[in-house]
């Protein structure tokens, strides 16, 4: 089970402060703005246990008006409250290249493999090089190839073979229909 507290739904919009402007317990500093993710995670874990559940973040995604003025504490607020579950993993989509970082340090994979205890996912414009490198440097645990899967569904073949690779068509993405979904050529053979 993996809790989708990214991309500017709900759970997103209590972590950042560009959406965020509670005045309860659930507003304010980073940790109160944390603590409806860990409600929620520590709900899941009661009914699937911790060894069944992960978390994605996505700390500087501005998909959904998404914004938040120093990412790096935000998060790593975050991550330090979901640290004592013992979750399966933390997903983390990283920071894009007109992604806002309004202050503090980028939180890239790097930064937090530094604070998450448990498996890393890292997510974002990831190839087979990259993965790879990411993989041999320790860097995180897990890599999502995201767009690359969605536009190429036998990608594993296309990784053993070493490409050709269809290029994801971005505007077809969550349209509801079959465009862009299944419809990209799979590898003849």
């Amino acid at each position: 089970m993996e809790l989708h507290g990214a991309n500017g739904y709900l759970v997103d919009q209590f972590l950042r402060d560009g959406a965020n402007q509670r005045g309860d317990r659930y507003g304010g500093s980073a940790q109160n703005r944390a603590r409806f993710l860990v409600e929620v995670t520590e709900a899941l874990v009661s009914v699937w246990g911790a060894a069944r559940v992960g978390v994605r973040l996505s700390p500087t995604n501005p998909f959904n008006s998404m914004s938040d003025s120093n990412p790096a504490a935000t998060f790593a607020a975050a991550v330090g409250a979901l640290n004592p579950l013992g979750l399966a993993y933390l997903h983390i989509v990283e920071p894009g290249p007109t992604d806002p970082v309004a202050a503090g340090e980028a939180p890239d994979i790097r930064f937090f493999r530094k604070l998450w205890r448990g498996p890393l996912v890292g997510n974002k414009g990831y190839d087979l090089e990259r993965a790879n490198a990411a993989l041999r440097d320790d860097a995180c645990d897990l890599v999502s190839f995201a767009a690359l899967f969605l536009a190429n569904p036998d990608l594993p073949q296309r990784f053993r073979r070493g490409g050709p690779y269809n290029a994801p068509d971005r505007k077809t993405f969550y349209g509801g229909a079959a465009a862009g979904y299944t419809d990209y050529p799979s590898l003849p053979g």
